[in-house]
């Protein structure tokens, strides 16, 4: 069974991460073959459930295709990494849910400096974790965004 502080500490500290550019830390909290992933909605109830088949608003699969999207957001070298969004993320309501599975919500606050816009993007995660080598790596992230209507581009440093 996990131990519900260790995962809370995991949890947030990826959103502390997140929240002050430390991408290369944060790609270390993921296992190698990681899943990162947040479905489409089908419709009011429902979520897509095959991002092989279905759409994603994001999907990778393997720690290399995140380390890709971090390099893209930091090159210099890609419209990603245009003047980048200020972003705090809020987690709570952090529950393990099985022998490896955790759950929590969610709330990230946007600031675009350059349209000098803010926007909230909320939901919830679902982990599943792998213990490697005596440390907790996050094996699978799926995040449920409940406002799904994003007027522009939401990255992985967002939600």
């Amino acid at each position: 069974m996990l131990d519900p502080a260790q995962v809370t500490a995991l949890i947030t500290r990826e959103a502390l991460l997140l929240d002050r550019r430390r991408w290369r830390e944060w790609l270390d909290l993921y296992s190698e073959d990681c899943v990162f992933w947040m479905p489409a909605w089908l419709d009011e109830e429902t979520t897509t459930s095959d991002p092989h088949a279905e759409l994603s608003h994001i999907y990778y699969k393997g720690r290399h295709n995140l380390e890709d999207r971090v390099w893209r957001a930091t090159s210099d070298l890609s419209v990603a990494s245009d003047i980048l969004p200020r972003v705090c993320h809020q987690v709570t309501n952090i529950m393990v849910e099985g022998a490896d599975s955790a759950t929590a919500a969610f709330c990230s606050h946007v600031y675009e400096p350059k349209r000098q816009r803010q926007r909230s993007l909320f939901g919830r995660y679902d982990y599943q974790f792998v213990n490697q080598a005596g440390e907790l790596k996050i094996a699978a992230k799926t995040i449920t965004l409940m406002n799904d209507r994003i007027e522009t581009v939401a990255d992985f440093y967002m939600v």
